[in-house]
């Protein structure tokens, strides 16, 4: 059973319903349709605009971490050619008082055995801690394993010492913060047959 409010409901619903299907006649947009089309067109530029200034300012980022890692970069290379210059010069200065000596000992007219034997020992001396303050450091290896790292085996020779081991040094080896700078020549022992 229906009463008679719903019967004219009916026709009013319907009414709205082809009411909205129904074109626009002046070929516009429904009046309830405009300002969601005028808010999604800008909505889209304001959305569109601030994509663009984002892109410019990771762009500018992007440049600016490029010149900045080229800069570190080119900073390196010149900081390592300047430590290499400054190495030699460092050394060169620590050799300058042994050349001095040197020429010291050629330059006096009287000397004894005694006296070039004291000058020699003191240059040598001089010489020696040249070398600890650019660590450089002598491989003298006698009685020690051979290592064909840090010497190189002349010869080998049958000796009551241990198998492979150095039994003699011709020429002393050195070593440059730790990197082989030239072998030690050693004979090496090996057993008696």
């Amino acid at each position: 059973m229906q009463s008679n409010d719903s019967a004219p409901q009916e026709p009013t619903v319907v009414a709205a319903a082809d009411a909205a299907a129904e074109p626009p006649a002046s070929g516009e947009m429904p009046i309830a349709e405009q300002p969601l089309a005028e808010e999604s067109g800008a909505t889209m530029r304001e959305e569109l605009q601030q994509a663009r200034l984002k892109a410019d300012e990771y762009q500018d980022l992007w440049l600016r971490a490029k010149a900045e890692t080229e800069n570190v970069r080119r900073r390196a290379q010149e900081d390592i050619a300047k430590a290499a210059r400054f190495a030699v010069d460092r050394f060169a200065r620590e050799l300058l008082p042994v050349k001095d000596s040197l020429e010291a000992a050629l330059a006096t007219e009287a000397a004894t055995a005694e006296s070039l034997r004291a000058g020699t020992e003191l240059t040598l001396k001089q010489l020696v801690a040249a070398f600890e303050k650019s660590a450089l450091t002598e491989i003298n290896p006698v009685g020690e394993k051979f290592d064909p790292n840090r010497h190189q085996a002349i010869s080998v020779v049958e000796s009551a010492q241990e198998a492979n081991t150095v039994v003699t040094v011709l020429q002393k080896g050195y070593l440059l913060a730790e990197r082989v700078l030239r072998p030690a020549l050693v004979i090496v022992a090996k057993a008696a047959s």
